[in-house]
């Protein structure tokens, strides 16, 4: 049987033609979609469907089979009465492609509209309209034009019902797309004799692993490196990874003294040819500056494509869940307060409410990155009746991120400042292995099945205990992390 490449494959070629030849030739070799994966792919879906309340009477196309679902879409596109086909699926060349809208026009032409769930055109999506520009014109079809349709970051929702022609901008990108036809020629020749071949090609990992989406077979490319690989100096540029390649440097240790390094990976190359931490002289002097009673502090959000209530904006992030440890005085054990909310009404007012409650109006509020004061403006934008409880608090935050980076480093880091990965580091007997609830996008995940209300009584507390569990280990990894600097 002759090799059909669809939309999706091609566009998988374009990024690695090794990718393509494995999901048509070896799919087996592929990753499963993580449950993030998969929430992603969900939340594309539930765009799509609200794009297609802009064309009323619109008509998918349902069929399973290729062959009869090409079969249909030629029945519903000779249909004048038919203002809208959504799914329809085409075929030429060899080529597969299946389009989110076609939309009649009035003089019987044809808009092609790629929908997706991005905030902004990427230069990836220029490719994927293209080659279904291409296999719809070559079908017969006359495309006046091929647009994107992707979501308003700054459409505010009023509450009442999503307003999907604010929640959408439609950008034509007919001029792009028709430049871009010679060159798609070549690429869907090379995919086909790649295809062809009896082996994979021989292609190195790079980039193009992650760019513009971390590819299925990644594990199957990139075994895992060697703890001094060249790949956990922190922040070093793809292109200089690839000047110390080229000189054959793989490792950590073999990095000639001369090769330019910033500051942070040159301490970071001395740490791990040495195996010794390091901590700058002035790491005593920050930490002094903490004033109890101390709070540390963890927030958890979700942030949906399309926003679940009044004032949100696309991707705004709903919290809904803090922890808040509280040490009163140097070696008092510390005090636990918590709020998670469990139901599908807006958490937000509860969220800031009890949160205020729990920190009081003195001492210092240690948190790991900007992402809480970040948090607390947008509440503070939303409830304007506790901009002045909120202003104060933001000014006692005290931001451990960059202490750490500027001022700690540990072989154990790999690279990263992350909390999870500098908890185990400096504070060893603390780990998240084994939590159901491990991070801050398994939280989120969480939370959404906890609110849909579809688990029974069981699962939903196995849920509510694991988020729980999960932020306020979240900030006693805090108190211990400031506790292990402090008696350095």
């Amino acid at each position: 049987m002759s090799i059909r490449i669809s939309k999706s494959k091609f566009c998988a070629g374009v990024q690695c033609l090794k990718r393509l030849y494995f999901e048509v030739h070896s799919p087996e070799l592929a990753e499963e979609p993580s449950a993030a994966d998969q929430a992603i792919i969900q939340q594309g879906h539930e765009v799509g469907m609200l794009a297609r309340t802009l064309f009323p009477r619109g008509v998918e196309v349902c069929e399973r089979s290729l062959d009869q679902a090409i079969r249909t879409t030629r029945e519903l596109v000779a249909n004048p009465e038919i203002p809208a086909v959504f799914e329809g699926v085409f075929e030429h060349g060899g080529v597969l492609v299946k389009v989110d809208v076609l939309h009649r026009r009035r003089d019987g032409r044809w808009r092609l509209i790629e929908v997706k769930s991005t905030t902004d055109l990427r230069d990836h999506h220029l490719e994927d309209i293209a080659i279904q520009y291409r296999v719809v014109s070559r079908s017969g079809l006359d495309v006046a034009s091929a647009s994107l349709a992707h979501v308003n970051r700054e459409y505010i929702f009023d509450g009442q019902e999503i307003d999907a022609r604010r929640f959408f901008r439609i950008r034509n990108l007919t001029l792009r797309v028709q430049r871009l036809q010679p060159k798609l020629t070549f690429q869907v020749r090379s995919q086909f004799t790649i295809l062809a071949m009896p082996q994979s090609p021989d292609i190195a990992p790079g980039r193009h692993c992650t760019d513009p989406v971390t590819c299925e077979f990644f594990d199957h490319c990139n075994p895992p490196r060697p703890n001094d690989h060249i790949g956990y100096l922190p922040r070093l540029h793809a292109s200089a990874a690839d000047e110390l390649r080229d000189m054959g440097v793989e490792s950590i240790m073999d990095i000639p003294d001369e090769f330019e390094l910033t500051e942070i990976q040159r301490r970071a190359t001395t740490c791990v040819q040495t195996g010794e931490p390091w901590y700058s002289p002035e790491l005593h002097e920050l930490l002094a500056a903490l004033k109890y009673p101390l709070y540390f502090a963890d927030f958890e959000t979700v942030n949906r494509a399309v926003p679940a209530f009044a004032g949100m904006r696309p991707y705004d992030h709903l919290p809904f869940q803090w922890s808040v440890h509280v040490q009163r005085k140097p070696g008092a054990v510390p005090e636990h307060y918590e709020f998670l909310a469990t139901g599908s009404s807006d958490p937000r007012r509860e969220f800031i409410s009890s949160l205020c409650a729990a920190l009081g109006e003195s001492g210092s509020i240690v948190v790991y990155s900007g992402f809480e004061s970040q948090r607390l403006s947008d509440l503070a934008a939303w409830f304007p009746e506790f901009g002045d409880r909120i202003a104060p608090i933001q000014t006692r935050l005290f931001d451990l991120l960059p202490v750490v980076r500027e001022h700690v480093y540990h072989p154990a880091f790999a690279g990263s400042y992350s909390i999870k990965s500098v908890l185990p580091a400096l504070v060893p007997e603390m780990s998240y292995r084994g939590m159901m609830v491990a991070n801050g996008q398994d939280a989120g995940l969480a939370w959404e099945s906890l609110v849909r209300g579809e688990l029974g009584w069981d699962e939903r507390d196995r849920i509510r205990k694991a988020l729980l569990d999960y932020c306020a280990l979240d900030t006693l990894a805090l108190v211990r992390l400031r506790q292990k600097l402090w008696q350095i």
